[in-house]
């Protein structure tokens, strides 16, 4: 097998060991603090740090990852989830809302550190010209990262019955300690790493295609976020009165079946068998089509249509739609960007992403609290027409060698 690949694969299979408890973590959160007796409003502001810290981490790993290498990188940020993860075993008299904010934040960086670490590698596998391989190679990552982040949800929701809180957390410390000490015997040294050290003052990109993306990612993320992290899980186990185990499973399933709509997008797209991957016409066209489920949920909900069959079909729906959006986001940030400044572009494409996210989470639980789970789709669909409206400004990447990051 090639060097470049099997260093990749090692970096993917962390990731991937890395995304279970990172969804596992989420749902174990918003479901236990909920039964605690935290506010909607409260439970989203638990995650204020894991998003907010995201910014920041991203802005900065992409830097960090080109001077220390990706391998580094990655094992940093398993390290820290650990922690985090441990750090939420504590008697619940101690799990104040600032302790458990300060946890969160851990797991937020770590879990940005992961991401820009394995976005970052594909970049390197794939030559210069060959844009339909880099769009498949790309969204394979993004879809089977999303599916076992689904898988997850249901990890982490089956725990809490099967355990408790304490027993789930400290299992899924243990496993990812022991992926951590097996990627770092079989990572060298240095992968990914620039062989001249890039300076602070090229973090932020100068390449208008780049910040116009990450512009409309920003609002793409929140669309989903205002209405998913918060407001989707409390209004499933209050008002339709789903169990733990039931809500977490559902969330699952969809978010394994985004995944692999994420995979499949390349030949959805049909850009495979031409050559080339998408462009910013695919980009817009996909977030207008987006905006019109959101919308539709929330009409059905206040026309007082069946709360389950409108929630289920629409979130399934939505699902597929937004997949196919996020797999041509991350396909054209790596298009856009040449090789020896990809991971700082990619940290600076998903600090926006960690933006949007954190926005969509706060609103998630501010809006559900006030408004419903409608006015939180309502937000949303007002995001994803921002994010539409943006992608106007994308052009169809430069398949020439090194012109896409021109």
């Amino acid at each position: 097998m090639n060097e470049n690949l099997k260093n990749y694969l090692v970096v993917t299979g962390g990731y991937w060991s890395f995304t279970i408890t990172d969804g596992a973590i989420r749902m174990l959160v918003v479901l236990y603090f909920h039964q605690l007796g935290y506010s909607p409003f409260e439970v989203a502001m638990l995650f204020l740090f894991y998003e907010f810290f995201g910014i920041v981490t991203n802005l900065v790993g992409g830097w960090l990852g080109a001077r220390i290498g990706l391998n580094l990188t990655m094992q940093i940020g398993m390290g820290m989830q650990v922690a985090a993860l441990l750090m939420l075993t504590v008697p619940d008299v101690w799990l104040s809302v600032p302790y458990v904010m300060a946890a969160q934040a851990l797991s937020g960086i770590a879990k940005d550190l992961n991401k820009m670490s394995a976005k970052a590698s594909v970049k390197g596998l794939v030559q210069d010209g060959q844009e339909s391989t880099l769009f498949r190679w790309v969204a394979l990552l993004t879809g089977s990262k999303n599916a076992l982040k689904g898988a997850g949800f249901f990890i982490g929701a089956a725990l809490l019955e099967w355990v408790g809180f304490r027993g789930a957390l400290t299992v899924l410390a243990g496993m990812l300690a022991l992926v951590l000490i097996i990627t770092a015997q079989l990572l060298p040294a240095g992968v990914g790493k620039m062989k001249s050290k890039p300076k602070f003052a090229q973090l932020f990109s100068n390449i208008p295609a780049i910040n116009w993306l990450s512009a409309a990612r920003f609002f793409l993320f929140g669309s989903r976020d205002v209405w998913f992290v918060v407001g989707l899980p409390v209004f499933l186990y209050e008002v339709l009165a789903w169990s733990f185990t039931e809500v977490g499973s559902f969330m699952a399933l969809w978010v394994i079946g985004y995944g692999f709509v994420q995979i499949a997008a390349p030949k959805l797209l049909r850009h495979s068998r031409h050559g080339r991957g998408p462009g910013g016409g695919s980009a817009r066209l996909w977030a207008f089509v987006l905006a019109l489920f959101p919308a539709g949920i929330a009409l059905g909900l206040q026309q007082g249509w069946p709360a389950d069959a409108v929630i289920v079909t629409g979130l399934l729906l939505f699902g597929a739609v937004f997949a196919i959006n996020s797999a041509v986001h991350s396909y054209l940030i790596l298009a856009y960007s040449d090789h020896d400044k990809v991971a700082m572009n990619v940290g600076f494409y998903y600090m926006a992403n960690a933006g949007g996210r954190l926005t969509g989470t706060v609103l998630s639980g501010w809006a559900y609290q006030h408004y419903g789970l409608e006015g939180c789709l309502w937000f949303s669909t007002i995001f994803v027409l921002a994010a539409a409206v943006l992608s106007f400004a994308l052009p169809q990447p430069v398949t020439t060698t090194s012109a896409s990051a021109e």
